[in-house]
C-alpha cells in the first residue's frame, strides 16, 4: 500500500486534533489548574503544528508554515516537560524562559533561510531542543510526586521514546541527509507522523489520568473551603510572594526561616470507600486544622491540591521541629473527631533555611519531600530534611 504524504499529514492532523480538543475540554470542564493547564499548551501547540505541517504539504515554498510548525512542535514537547516539572512542583521560572527561547529560535532559524531554505530548513534547531525536553520530561517523570505514580512512567516511556527516536533521527540527518535512503525509510515525514499518532493517544490517556487523580480531591477540598482569605489561607501565588518576602527580610536578618509542608495523600481513597461527605468533611478538618494549630504568627499557604505549607521565622531547627509535631498532633486529634473515625495518612515535613538557604522554591520543594516521605514512613509522620 502506497501512501502519500498529504494524506498522511491530514490523518496526523485529525488524530491530533480530535485528542487535543478532548483533552482542553477536560481541562476546562475540571476548571483545572497548574499541570493540566500546561499540558493543554502542549497539546493545542501539537495541533497547530499538525495544521501547519498540512498547509506546507499542500503548498509549494510556504517557508513560514514550515516555521510555524517547527516552532509549535518545540513548543509542544518543552509544555509536555513543563507540565511534569508543574506537577512535581518544582521551579517554572528558568525552564519556561530555555522553552521560550528554543520556539524562537525553531522559528528563527527557517525564517533567515526563507524561501531558499527547502522543506528541511532549521531542521536541527527543531531536533536538539526536542531531543533535550523529552529527555528532561522523561527523568522529570521518574521523581518527585511523579514517581510515585505508575501512570506517569508510561509518560515518561512515552518521552524517553520520543527523545530517542530524534536522537536517532538527529543523527541520521547529518550523516545520512535527508535525501538519503536510509533517512526516507526510518525517519522520514510519513514514519515520523505515524510515530506521532501513537504517542499523542498514549500521552493523552495518560495524562488524562494523572490530572484526574487530582482534580476529584480539588473538588473536595474546595466545596469544604470558606471563600479565599477568611480561614488565612493563601493560595499559591500569594504565598509563594509572601513566602519570597519572608526569606529576603530573613536573609538579611540572618535569622533562621523554616517552612513546614502538611501533606494530605489518600482523601480521593476515602472518598470512594466512606463517600464524598466524608471526604469533604476530612478536608474541612484538615485545612483548619492547620491554620489553627500553626503559629499565630505563621503564614499558611496552598501547596497544590492535597497540601498546604506553613512558613514561620525560628530560633532554632529544634523548635521547628516542636512547632511541625505540634501541627501533627493537633491536627491528629482534630480529624479524629470527623468522617466516622476515619482517619486519612498525614506527612509533615520541615526544612530549615540553615541547610537549605534563603530560597523560596527551594524551600517549599524540600518541605513537600520531607512530608511525602513521612507520610510513607510507618516510624514517623514528622520529617525535617537535614540538607546533604
Amino acid at each position: 500500500m502506497t501512501l502519500d504524504l498529504a494524506s498522511v499529514l491530514i490523518f496526523t492532523a485529525l488524530v491530533v486534533n480530535v485528542s487535543g480538543v478532548l483533552f482542553i475540554l477536560e481541562t476546562l470542564l475540571r476548571r483545572d489548574e497548574g499541570a493540566g493547564r500546561i499540558w493543554s499548551i502542549a497539546f493545542l501547540s501539537a495541533m497547530l503544528t499538525t495544521l501547519a505541517y498540512t498547509i506546507w504539504a499542500q503548498s509549494d515554498g510556504v517557508w513560514w508554515a514550515v516555521a510555524v510548525g517547527n516552532a509549535a512542535f518545540v513548543a509542544g514537547t518543552g509544555c509536555m516537560w513543563l507540565g511534569c516539572r508543574r506537577f512535581n512542583g518544582r521551579s517554572m521560572r528558568w525552564p519556561s524562559v530555555l522553552v521560550a527561547a528554543a520556539v524562537v529560535a525553531a522559528w528563527v532559524a527557517v525564517a533567515v533561510e526563507g524561501d531558499a531554505g527547502g522543506d528541511w530548513a532549521g531542521a536541527l534547531w527543531m531536533f536538539v531542543p526536542l531531543v533535550v525536553f523529552a529527555g528532561a520530561g522523561a527523568v522529570e517523570c521518574l521523581r518527585g510526586e511523579m514517581r510515585r505514580s505508575r501512570t506517569a512512567w508510561v509518560l515518561g516511556a512515552v518521552l524517553g521514546f520520543q527523545s530517542l527516536y530524534y536522537v536517532s533521527r538527529t543523527t541520521a540527518f547529518v550523516t545520512s541527509g535527508p535525501d538519503s535512503a536510509l533517512f526516507e525509510a526510518a525517519f522520514g515525514t510519513i514514519s515520523t507522523s505515524f510515530l506521532t499518532v501513537t504517542l499523542t493517544i498514549v500521552a493523552v490517556v495518560v495524562t488524562s489520568v494523572l490530572r484526574a487523580g487530582r482534580a476529584p480531591m480539588r473538588g473536595y477540598i474546595r466545596s469544604a473551603a470558606q471563600p479565599a482569605g477568611e480561614e488565612g489561607i493563601l493560595d499559591e501565588d500569594a504565598f509563594t510572594r509572601t513566602l519570597d518576602g519572608l526569606c529576603r527580610r530573613a536573609a538579611g536578618r540572618g535569622e533562621p526561616l523554616a517552612v513546614t509542608a502538611v501533606r494530605l495523600d489518600d482523601l480521593d481513597q476515602i472518598s470512594t470507600a466512606f463517600g464524598s461527605d466524608v471526604a469533604g468533611a476530612v478536608a474541612q478538618a484538615w485545612r483548619a486544622g492547620v491554620r489553627r494549630h500553626s503559629p499565630t504568627n505563621a503564614v499558611v499557604g496552598e501547596d497544590g491540591p492535597t497540601g498546604l505549607v506553613v512558613a514561620l521565622a525560628v530560633v532554632s531547627a529544634p523548635e521547628a521541629r516542636r512547632q511541625a509535631a505540634a501541627i501533627y498532633r493537633g491536627l491528629f486529634d482534630d480529624l479524629g473527631k470527623v468522617g466516622g473515625g476515619v482517619i486519612p495518612v498525614v506527612g509533615v515535613g520541615v526544612s530549615l533555611s540553615d541547610a537549605a538557604g534563603y530560597e523560596p522554591a527551594e524551600l517549599t520543594r524540600l518541605a513537600r519531600e520531607a512530608a511525602s516521605r513521612a507520610a510513607a514512613t510507618v516510624e514517623t509522620s514528622v520529617l525535617v530534611d537535614e540538607g546533604e
